[in-house]
């Protein structure tokens, strides 16, 4: 009877103390991308694929990774969570020049340069999934070069806190 009352004061005494596995469930929301619609700049309601896309993103210094996305009406992008601006070059309908041990020299195309300025917020989700940021957009620029194919830009939503709906509007 002493061994079975103590095992169960030791059980009650370690059963409180275990806890659920610290695994961050694919469900949970982490930190969002931005999602930009392409439209037409003649039926401004109207979507419209951008042809032969590559977004390309810099820090910096160079570049840091590439999209090829080819042809789309809508992409997501991720803006960068340690500093509050992202820049991202678009070539549209491009192209990779190569020289022939096949490495890249040049990417033609229509280059327009895109900077998104905003103020980030970090988050608590929860132990096992740590922090996610939200993001407070303030400026969406498009540097003009005098051949620009994006046309005009339009913020809709400045609050990039989920990818459930588009927060960029773009003409081309």
């Amino acid at each position: 009877m002493k061994k079975i009352s103590a095992l169960l004061l030791l059980l009650l005494i370690i059963a409180p103390s275990c806890e659920k596995d610290d695994i961050c469930a694919e469900t949970t929301a982490t930190t969002p991308k931005l999602i930009l619609r392409f439209y037409d700049i003649t039926s401004q309601e109207d979507t419209k694929n951008a042809t032969g896309l590559r977004v390309t993103e810099f820090n910096e210094t160079n570049a840091i990774s590439n999209l090829n996305i080819v042809t789309t009406d809508s992409i997501n992008l991720p803006l960068r969570t340690d500093v509050n601006v992202t820049k991202f070059t678009f070539h549209k309908d491009y192209e990779v020049i190569t020289n022939t041990e096949g490495d890249t020299i040049s990417i033609e195309g229509n280059t327009d340069i895109v900077t998104i300025n905003y103020e980030r917020e970090d988050v608590y989700v929860s132990r096992a999934c740590g922090f996610k940021t939200i993001f407070n957009i303030i400026s969406f620029s498009v540097e003009d070069d005098g051949d620009k194919w994006i046309l005009n830009s339009e913020i809709i939503n400045f609050t990039v806190e989920n990818e459930f709906t588009a927060h960029v509007k773009i003409l081309h």
